[in-house]
């Protein structure tokens, strides 16, 4: 279960990373509220996972799964470039979160 709270803390880190950009620096009413509530979810699911994994590989993996879903957000949602190199780099978190899985424990 602990596995299941984290990738979803992760995906509310990829919203509140987007929301970050639409409440235009909290001055929107709405993204702002929107973002809060998904950092606080975020946080709590974070929270839960770390119960039975361990810390270091959680937070790894919590990180890097917002970090390249904010990088493919910004590519798809806001037309940032798609570079080459932007694209190997974030792979290459990819590749090391499902490393980070693979050689946890099972729990």
């Amino acid at each position: 279960m602990a596995w299941i709270y984290l990738f979803f803390a992760g995906l509310f880190e990829i919203a509140w990373a987007i929301g970050l950009k639409y409440s235009e620096s909290f001055t929107r009413p709405v993204p702002s509220i929107i973002t809060v509530i998904c950092l606080a979810i975020s946080m709590v699911l974070l929270g839960l996972a770390v119960r039975t994994l361990p810390i270091g590989t959680a937070y790894a993996i919590w990180t890097g799964i917002g970090a390249a879903g904010a990088v493919a957000a910004g590519i798809f949602l806001f037309h940032e470039p798609a570079t080459a190199a932007r694209i190997f780099f974030a792979s290459l978190i990819v590749v090391g979160i499902v490393g980070l899985k693979l050689s946890s424990p099972a729990t």
